[in-house]
């Protein structure tokens, strides 16, 4: 089959997906699915091999994938049931003081985001954003946005977020060198972005119906979501917090420079690798977040095993969804649909970087999920990848890129834009010159400082 063909195949499978998600409004995990069937018929991959194809795409994804999004699901979900997101942003609050109060809020966010996931971590901090927006009288809006923005950096471009997780999975980065290239990244990017939404106008803005309205209506000492900031005196303190979203990420980082040390085919090179491994260092947490939270909080053995298993169900869908989004990129590639894609795209001389972030931010913009554009994006873009034959960490910085493309261009078919306009009061419309251009302005800073960083090291 000619590359014109193999490419017109993809072009369409990607606008039946779009078209059943969106306007059909089919379940994307199911969705993912008959698109994957299709195209692995469509392009002449022998009958028997289809469904083997589209299990090993399943199992590749699902099997670091699952480990590392349920372990840190379920390290977020101990300190939220224990009020350590309160505890953590009143505690930068009161050292930097309610002059700096979206400063504080916003660095709170990004700490917290790391093992949250954006939906629940923005509804963990909306009473404190409204509480702290009443208390130093500034508007919520100045400190909801930037926050929502920081926690959707974090989710898209960090592992254990399903996307960057699955991402390196397919494209063959190792996780522990992502995180560390990423967060930095992240990091200024937040600080960048944070400065540009304070010109983003909200003060002639309405808000209507919403927690936020009734939260600066009431009364903030009164037993309303306010009252949590005084209430929860049992919950951990911001230093625990810190350490125990920390911890993973210091295991990781320890696990990925040792390796970097020493003979790959030496005993402590495996030693590292092992210690490392990031579904090891986010089970090493869990079970001190276990026994530190579960202690401080008086919890009962049973309590304790029962907050961790409510963890598990809010990520169930966004699991079967990445599995889905790994068959689909499994028959793009067996297919030689990537190979098709490396050729032309090396014919046109356009950056697989640009590449990357450009398809990225399309299918985000297209069909609302950041997670299956950046899914649907690492499976278009394996092939030509290995054919760039880039260093592991040019890798990185290209799949980090495009993780940055799922940031940008939130709007009415993203589940994260009604989520923050309705916690926050806005209208479609506000919402769209809010949100909307927050999220593309970190999206394109995130692309750029990466791109920037990939020019250096090439």
């Amino acid at each position: 089959m000619s590359a014109g063909m193999l490419l017109f195949i993809a072009a369409v499978a990607v606008a039946v997906l779009l078209f059943l998600v969106i306007k059909v409004k089919m379940s994307a995990f199911v969705g993912l699915l008959l698109v994957a069937l299709g195209t692995a018929l469509a392009t002449g991959i022998p009958i028997g091999d289809v469904i083997p194809t589209m299990v090993e795409g399943m199992g590749k994804t699902l099997g670091n994938v699952m480990l590392i999004v349920g372990l840190g699901a379920m390290l977020g979900r101990l300190i939220e049931v224990a009020g350590g997101a309160e505890s953590l942003a009143r505690y930068f609050t009161e050292k930097l003081g309610t002059t700096r109060v979206i400063g504080a809020v916003t660095i709170a966010a990004f700490i917290l985001g790391i093992p949250v996931f954006f939906d629940v971590g923005f509804i963990i901090l909306a009473p404190i954003i409204f509480g702290f927006a009443k208390v130093a009288k500034i508007d919520p809006l100045k400190i909801g946005l930037p926050v929502g923005a920081v926690m959707l950096t974090v989710h898209v471009a960090l592992p254990p977020h399903p996307g960057p997780v699955a991402a390196a999975e397919i494209l063959g980065v190792d996780a522990g060198q992502m995180i560390m290239v990423a967060l930095p990244i992240s990091a200024v990017t937040g600080v960048i972005g944070f400065f540009a939404a304070k010109f983003i106008k909200t003060d002639k803005i309405v808000m209507g119906p919403s927690p936020a309205a009734e939260f600066l209506e009431g009364d903030l000492d009164s037993g309303s979501a306010g009252g949590s900031l005084k209430q929860k005196v049992k919950a951990p303190g911001a230093f625990t917090v810190t350490a125990l979203i920390l911890l993973p990420i210091l295991q990781i980082m320890v696990g990925t420079v040792g390796t970097m040390q020493v003979d790959p085919d030496s005993t402590a090179h495996s030693v590292f690798s092992f210690i490392g491994a990031a579904p090891l260092a986010l089970l090493v947490a869990v079970i001190v977040a276990y026994l530190v939270i579960g202690n401080q909080q008086k919890w009962s053995l049973e309590k304790r095993g029962s907050v961790l298993d409510s963890a598990l169900p809010a990520v169930a869908v966004i699991v079967f969804v990445t599995g889905a989004g790994g068959v689909f990129a499994n028959v793009l590639v067996k297919s030689g649909i990537g190979d098709a894609l490396s050729n032309a795209l090396f014919a046109t001389h356009i950056p697989i970087i640009l590449m990357g972030y450009v398809i990225a931010l399309a299918l985000r913009a297209s069909q609302g999920s950041a997670t299956v554009a950046i899914l649907t994006s690492a499976g278009l873009l394996a092939a030509p990848m290995v054919a760039a034959g880039y260093t592991p960490l040019q890798s990185t910085l290209v799949t980090i890129a495009m993780c940055f493309g799922g940031l940008g261009l939130s709007h009415i078919n993203d589940s994260g834009f009604w989520i923050v306009t309705k916690y926050l009061g806005l209208t479609v419309k506000d919402g769209i010159k809010t949100w909307t251009v927050l999220t593309t302005i970190f999206s394109l800073t995130g692309f750029v400082l990466t791109a920037i960083v990939f020019a250096l090291v090439s």
